[in-house]
């Protein structure tokens, strides 16, 4: 085997796996916590036993583990990904146990981890996925991975475009991208069917985007919403950082500006860590609002930012703070998330039909 042949090679897939993956695990966690919680945290053993749902996550990995290494194709992969999420979360749930000296699963800071946990693998696939730029060897690599659906005979269109695509980038001096190309050519397509739940759900929001983006009223409503988003945010902070814990009756109606200078002096570390990360928030914010009457898409990004900084700083102080209370604030930002991601894809696609 050459020296030179690359160690890794990036799958072009793996986002889709790796949110499955993601999704799994957070629903995993939460599903424990509510049912231990409506249950009042029954235990499974006796007599000195303990037997810990962390094993079970560990199996439910080692399985996902097994799949990948037995079998091969897309398929596998989707199915590892959701038994292996689901045995992440499972796993890293008991958290608590494993950072206290007193095995305290109850740890307030937990779900805190958990959380960081997550983003950080969030953050590391990312990082593989972005830098540095797939290379032609990748490009060939995933090309031929997805020959599997010329194999069972089941390749239609879309497929076939994108796979195409795939190609395009590669080593045209390598005969293996010609033969391929070839192969697609003279390959029989199937009917792309019906489109299912989720493809009709696609259809109606591409509808409702286009239809919203040609109103003059759109940069009026985009400006409104993350104006408002940003109002209730800090509202929110500053109720959680100057309020919780300190109790409405005893904040003073005479002297509020010394009652509001000394809560500042007694902020800890993560008090100051909410503020400062929901400003920089907002300044995303505002650099967004001047920016959407020049460019949708630039503003967008702004947007964009802005919600990531809430999710990957903000949101980690607020679970420390509150727990699952701040899960309504995460839901809310990965809601906008999404709907930010699709304008930009929509504004991505209409510029470069304009331009073709």
């Amino acid at each position: 085997m050459s020296s030179r042949r690359p160690a890794f090679i990036r799958n072009y897939d793996a986002w889709g796996h790796l949110e499955v993956f993601l999704v799994a695990a957070v629903a995993a966690v939460l599903s424990i916590r509510l049912f231990l919680e409506l249950t009042g945290y029954p235990q499974l053993g006796g007599e000195g036993l303990h037997i810990a749902h962390m094993l079970w996550g560990g199996l439910l990995m080692a399985a996902a583990m097994i799949m990948l290494l037995s079998f091969i194709g897309r398929t596998i992969h989707r199915w590892a990904s959701l038994i292996g999420g689901l045995g992440f979360g499972v796993f890293i749930d008991e958290i608590g146990k494993f950072v206290t000296s007193n095995n305290d699963y109850f740890f307030e800071p937990a779900v805190s981890l958990i959380y960081v946990v997550f983003v950080l693998t969030f953050m590391a696939a990312h990082i593989i996925h972005s830098r540095p730029r797939y290379s032609p060897a990748e490009y060939l690599m995933n090309a031929l991975h997805r020959m599997e659906e010329v194999v069972f005979q089941d390749l239609d269109s879309a497929e076939r475009g994108q796979t195409l695509a795939l190609l395009e980038k590669c080593n045209r001096a390598n005969p293996l991208v010609a033969c391929l190309t070839d192969l697609l050519d003279r390959t029989d397509l199937v009917g792309a069917g019906s489109p299912g739940f989720l493809g009709r759900l696609r259809r109606m929001w591409r509808y409702l985007y286009r239809r919203l983006a040609r109103m003059p009223q759109f940069p009026k409503m985009v400006i409104w919403l993350f104006v408002v988003q940003l109002a209730l945010k800090l509202l929110y902070v500053g109720i959680v950082v100057f309020l919780v814990g300190y109790g409405r009756n005893k904040v003073p109606l005479n002297g509020l500006m010394a009652w509001f200078i000394g809560r500042i002096e007694d902020l800890t570390f993560v008090d100051y860590a909410q503020l400062l990360s929901s400003v920089l928030s907002g300044v995303f914010v505002l650099i967004g609002v001047l920016r959407i009457r020049r460019s949708r898409t630039a503003a967008f990004l702004m947007f964009e930012q802005s919600i990531l900084v809430s999710i990957f700083l903000t949101e980690v102080f607020s679970f420390y703070e509150q727990q699952f209370l701040a899960l309504i604030g995460l839901g809310l930002n990965i809601l906008l998330l999404t709907i930010t991601r699709y304008a930009l894809r929509q504004e991505a696609s209409s510029v470069s039909t304009v331009v073709t």
